[in-house]
This record gives C-alpha cells, structure tokens and sequence, in this order.
C-alpha cells in the first residue's frame, strides 16, 4: 500500500482568492494558483488541471516503461504530456477531455507490439483507472527508432 498527501491553503474569494499547494515530498511547496493561474494569463502559479495532467501523465509514463519491462525490452526514453481540457457545463466546469502523447524509444520493439502496450498501460495505470469518468482520453504513440 501507499498513500501520498497534498495540501492546499487557500485565502480570499474564488475570483480574487489565493491558494497555495504543497506535496508531502515537497516537489512542490506553498505552490500559488488561483483564478488567474486556472482561467487567465497568470504563468506564476499552477491550476488543478496542469498538476492532474502531470500526474497521468507521470502514472502513464511509468506504466508503458513497466509493460516494455515486461515484455523483455527495455525503454531508452519516453517523453509523455497529458493535455487536460476543462470545459463549461452549466453553471461549472467539467473535465471533458485529457489527450495523452507518448513518444517513446524502445530498441528491438516493433510498431505493433509499441502500440498494444501503449494501449495497455493506458487502460491499466492507476490514474487513468481514476479519471474513468472523463468521456474522452484519447492516446497518440510514436514508436522513435
């Protein structure tokens, strides 16, 4: 078993609040977001859909690297980015769509047996086994040889 902690502090209202999100291993520490940072032009800070792609992307990454393992091969790179779309729904938002991209070299693996374990470790990384509520996570691979 494991179980990982963050943490949020947040100040002020929604539109003109503060937040600020920490990590346990503190990777990230008193980390500012906010509304600006989430649906304006802000660069400082983060958004919950940014650090929620980061982490599929990261549980994507690790999963393909471990089924190649276990296919006997090796993964030399793999290069991973979740892109998270959050859309209106009513009167909210909704996460409606998250795009993965994998790039990865793995000598001696071909086209079809990259793209059945891409595809597996999509379906079974715990992460994505999480997000089953998103209509739609699509998945482009590319094999570089």
């Amino acid at each position: 078993m494991s179980e990982k902690k963050a943490s949020v502090h947040w100040e002020g209202a929604g539109k003109s609040g503060q937040g600020q999100v920490s990590t346990e291993t503190g990777a990230l520490d008193k980390y500012p977001y906010g509304f600006a940072s989430r649906f304006g032009e802000d660069r400082k800070g983060t958004n919950p859909e940014e650090i929620l792609g980061a982490a599929h992307a990261a549980c994507f990454a690790m999963a393909f690297s471990f089924a190649a393992d276990k296919a006997g091969l090796a993964t030399e790179v793999v290069d991973t980015t979740a892109s998270v779309r959050l859309s209106k729904e009513g009167d909210g938002f909704k996460i409606d769509r998250i795009a993965l991209t994998l790039r990865a070299k793995v000598p001696g693996m071909d086209d079809a047996t990259f793209q059945k374990l891409a595809a597996d470790a999509k379906a079974h990384c715990p992460l994505s086994k999480a997000l089953a509520a998103v209509p739609e996570i699509t998945l482009s691979a590319t094999l570089v040889l």
